[in-house]
Parts: structure tokens; C-alpha cells; sequence
């Protein structure tokens, strides 16, 4: 089955499609990448293997997971100093199907607006509602955002009281969103968790999630469950927007003052003419 994917910006770059971890107890997974049927296998001589139905195709390891390209990736993975950093858990938050576009995924982790009303006594609660004003902007092709301060009760499981949360988020690329959120011990240093999203077809798509955080106080299961118990909170809403894929046609969507983010992403998108999991005015 020939990709309906026709986005060169998306083609040619790496996508997470497992975890390597996943991959050993497995030993051979199949999955699908922009509609695409692939086969993920770990051979004895040969080491980690994928391959469609057509040819093989260009795989790396690096985080844990297992990184593929339809195409001819011009870009490198993107770099993580923090998965470097002996003080940090450095985990796979786990892989969760989601029932609509990965751009969807992205927007929605960028949404500070959702944060009291979908993860109420986690990451927000009433009445600490109102948005301040914050800074967005495009460098080196990638979308920064910062000066964002949010009242969060449980930032995290190694938190105790709530406290003002400095929040900064950064767009690698169109299907690519990390966080560094402050650390509630720590207060010079941030954790950090990104998204590495795989888009199985235009409105389906499995969320790789890799996390950074400062080890004080927590254990690996903690993070991860802490993570998890998060997402699962996202992805009924997630997965009951309607339509499915991205609108960035031109007033499809009525933003408010809060969705600069959402604002400056869709306009980044349609400038790299992105369409895959997308409604466009083309």
C-alpha cells in the first residue's frame, strides 16, 4: 500500500516507530508510518531491521527508540542534552494510539488553556485560570515559547505544594513538541519531556513519549506513572475533537489571545506546506 503522504518536509526527516525495549521482548513488531505498512525485526547478524513490503529503509537508534524514514532524511535526529544528564531518569514514558492527527497531539501540548480544566489537582485547578501574556517566536525554523508562568498544585510526583510553574515549550518539528517545565526541588534547573509522534494515516497516530526529570525524590516508576496518568487525561479530549485533522484554513478556527502558540504553529505549518493530517485551503 503506497503512503498518501506527499509532504516532503515530512517524508524526508527520522520518525519514531518503537521502542527499543519493546523491540526485545517482541522481537519483530509491525506498525504502519504515514499509512504505510512496516516492519520492525531484530536480527541476529543483522541488528535491527525495517523494512515495507517494497525495500528496506534507513533506521536509527538513539533515546531508545527506533527511528525510520519513507524518504530521504535531510535533517539529523534532534539533539537532547539532557538525555546526557546522570542526575535525570531518563525513560520512555510509554507509546499511547491516539484516534486523531498528530498534529492535533501537538497542538493540544501546547495549550496552556487546557490546563485547569482537563487536569484538575495536576497541573492546574480553579480558580488560577487567566493566561498571562508570554513570548513566541520562530528561530533557526523552530518555534520557542517562554516567559509562561502557571499555579500548578502537582507539577510533578516529586512536588509537595503547588507553586507558580515556569513553562517553556519548543516545536523541533511539525510532529516534534518538548517541555521544560521547573522543577519543584530544584528551582534553577527544569524537567524535560517531548513527543516523538508517529502518524500511522492522516487521523490516527501513536505518541512515543521520552522524559528528562531531575531523579530527587522520585523513582522511575513514579515519572513514567506520573506521565501516563497525564496523557490518559488528554486523550478522551483528544480524541473527541472534531474534525480530526488540523484545520489551517484561514478562520477555520477562532482563536483566542491564549492560542498565540496555536497561532504561530499553524502558520508554520502551512509555510512548510504542510498537509498530511491537515484540512488546507488547497
Amino acid at each position: 500500500m503506497a503512503t498518501t503522504c506527499k509532504d516532503n518536509f515530512l517524508l524526508n526527516d527520522w520518525h519514531v516507530v518503537a521502542d527499543c525495549s519493546q523491540l526485545k521482548l517482541k522481537k519483530t513488531i509491525n506498525t504502519q508510518l504515514f499509512g504505510k505498512q512496516i516492519t520492525i525485526a531484530e536480527e541476529p547478524n543483522s541488528g535491527v531491521k525495517v523494512y515495507t513490503d517494497e525495500k528496506v529503509l534507513p533506521v536509527k537508534l538513539k533515546y531508545g527508540f527506533i527511528w525510520t524514514s519513507l524518504g530521504r532524511p535531510t535533517r539529523q535526529i534532534i539533539d537532547i542534552p539532557e538525555a546526557l544528564d546522570k542526575d535525570r531518569h531518563v525513560i520512555s514514558g510509554g507509546a499511547t494510539q491516539v484516534n486523531t492527527s498528530g498534529l492535533r497531539v501537538v497542538e493540544n501540548f501546547l495549550d496552556q488553556g487546557h490546563l485547569s480544566w482537563v487536569h484538575p489537582g495536576f497541573l492546574g485547578e480553579q480558580p488560577h485560570t487567566e493566561i498571562p501574556d508570554y513570548n513566541v517566536e520562530i528561530v533557526n525554523d523552530e518555534i520557542f515559547v517562554s516567559n509562561v508562568e502557571l499555579y500548578q498544585p502537582k507539577a510533578s510526583t516529586a512536588s509537595t505544594e503547588g507553586f507558580l510553574v515556569a513553562y517553556e515549550w519548543r516545536v523541533y518539528r511539525p510532529l516534534t513538541v518538548a517541555l521544560y517545565k521547573a522543577n519543584s526541588i530544584h528551582k534553577d534547573k527544569m524537567d524535560y519531556i517531548v513527543l516523538f509522534i508517529q502518524p500511522i494515516d492522516e487521523e490516527n497516530c501513536i505518541v512515543h513519549s521520552f522524559l528528562c526529570y531531575l531523579s530527587d525524590n522520585t523513582t522511575k516508576e513514579e515519572v513514567r506513572w506520573y506521565m501516563q496518568v497525564i496523557f490518559m487525561q488528554d486523550k478522551p479530549i483528544l480524541e473527541n475533537q472534531i474534525p480530526k485533522k488540523l484545520p489551517l484554513v484561514s478562520r477555520a478556527e477562532t482563536p483566542i489571545r491564549s492560542d498565540k502558540i496555536s497561532i504561530v504553529y499553524r502558520r508554520w505549518l502551512n509555510e512548510k506546506l504542510i498537509n498530511y493530517g491537515a484540512i488546507t485551503n488547497s
